[in-house]
């Protein structure tokens, strides 16, 4: 599609602004990501109660999904935004007035649609062609690196110098700040900038509407990729939302250690997903890179079992970092593709829903490994898990 260099020029301009957007939503997320383990156990919460408290946040999130994808098909990419970051900061401030475990819980429930990620997958999706997709929504992988490696360092500081409370009342800031950003650059209707007419608009004007999800799952391809991001995310989540616990007990990390190590992790990150995938993809396609992604992340989980101290992670961590970008941009390339440009908000939403039900099942299958069998049983499980998803991908791409 032929557009006019002002056209360029102001989706360029957009475009620029989500990354902003998105650097600051991470160094925001990953600030309150460091407050958590540390204001739980500060609160008295042991390692079960802790995984319940993740439980919670992600069932919050999976029942938010589909709705905030469906939101931002209807009312566009600023309000999808906006309420995104304002979400986070309501979230971020309870959590730092948390001087009990009831109030921490109920620092999880305006986490309902604290899709930053997600919302700008959206925009992004809105602006870039197809033929540039995966590189474009890599990229955004780029900015949140930048905003992980700042949120993690800055939130460790933070904990250490003045208090995981303080801490938390940054990263509510930040929020509002991005919500500020959003309202002032982000045009209302993300979907009809590049597009020369208008898009063709939601038949139904219910956020939600159970007949739009199955419609779009009966879409040829979409139910099994869905299900194959399920499946492989499972024992990846598994490992995710104990680390911080790991790391406290197993690796005897403090705040400001677990601070340098989510920075690290970061720079891989930026380096894989800004750079590497999208360079990949074009010269193998999509549906190529996906099944080898699964079989690096099958045996980085066999490497993650055998390792017995935080430098062996830390070398662990780069084909993690690969493993993990290559899984997440493809399948998220190929979903947003197979679907009607109107109708990419509502197909992330329920991307998003996938993530969010790994994650209300991760932390209570992590909780009983780790006490029944310890660290190393997240690795075997990633590896054998994975390895049979790989075979069954590689076995249908031969055929």
């Amino acid at each position: 599609m032929m557009t006019s260099p002002e056209k360029d020029a102001r989706v360029g301009f957009v475009i620029l602004i989500t990354h902003f957007n998105m650097a600051l939503y991470s160094t925001c997320f990953w600030i309150q990501n460091g407050v958590m383990p540390y204001l739980s156990k500060k609160l008295g919460m042991d390692a079960v109660m802790f995984g319940y408290l993740q439980t919670t946040f992600a069932i919050v999130q999976l029942l938010g999904g589909p709705l905030f994808g469906r939101f931002g098909d209807l009312f566009g990419g600023r309000a999808a935004l906006s309420l995104a970051y304002l979400s986070s900061s309501l979230t971020s401030l309870i959590m730092g007035l948390s001087t009990n475990v009831s109030l921490l819980f109920l620092s999880r429930l305006p986490s309902i649609f604290m899709h930053g990620m997600q919302a700008a997958q959206m925009v992004v999706t809105d602006l870039s062609l197809e033929s540039e997709r995966t590189g474009e929504l890599g990229k955004l992988g780029l900015s949140y690196g930048v905003g992980m490696i700042i949120g993690s360092s800055a939130g460790g500081f933070l904990i250490s110098k003045f208090g995981e409370s303080f801490a938390a009342y940054v990263a509510a800031a930040g929020s509002v700040l991005n919500s500020i950003v959003v309202m002032k650059y982000i045009p209302e209707d993300t979907k009809s900038v590049r597009q020369k007419n208008k898009p063709e608009m939601a038949s139904s004007k219910s956020v939600f509407n159970v007949k739009k999800i199955i419609k779009l799952l009966s879409i040829p391809g979409a139910a099994e990729i869905l299900v194959v991001k399920a499946i492989t995310g499972l024992p990846m989540g598994v490992f995710q939302s104990m680390f911080s616990v790991v790391g406290m007990d197993y690796f005897k990390l403090e705040a400001e250690d677990n601070g340098y190590l989510m920075a690290y992790v970061g720079v891989l990150q930026m380096i894989m997903q800004g750079l590497v995938v999208g360079w990949l993809t074009k010269r193998l396609g999509e549906h190529t890179l996906l099944p080898w992604s699964i079989l690096v992340i099958s045996l980085v989980g066999l490497a993650t079992a055998l390792i017995s101290n935080i430098f062996h992670f830390y070398l662990v961590c780069i084909p993690m970092s690969f493993g993990i970008s290559g899984f997440y941009l493809t399948t998220n390339s190929i979903l947003t593709k197979i679907v009607p440009p109107a109708d990419t908000g509502a197909m992330l939403g329920l991307n998003m829903s996938v993530h969010s039900l790994i994650r209300s099942m991760a932390p209570t299958i992590g909780g009983f490994l780790y006490q029944l069998y310890g660290y190393p049983s997240f690795g075997y499980l990633q590896f054998t898990v994975n390895l049979l998803v790989f075979l069954y991908l590689f076995k249908r791409i031969s055929n």
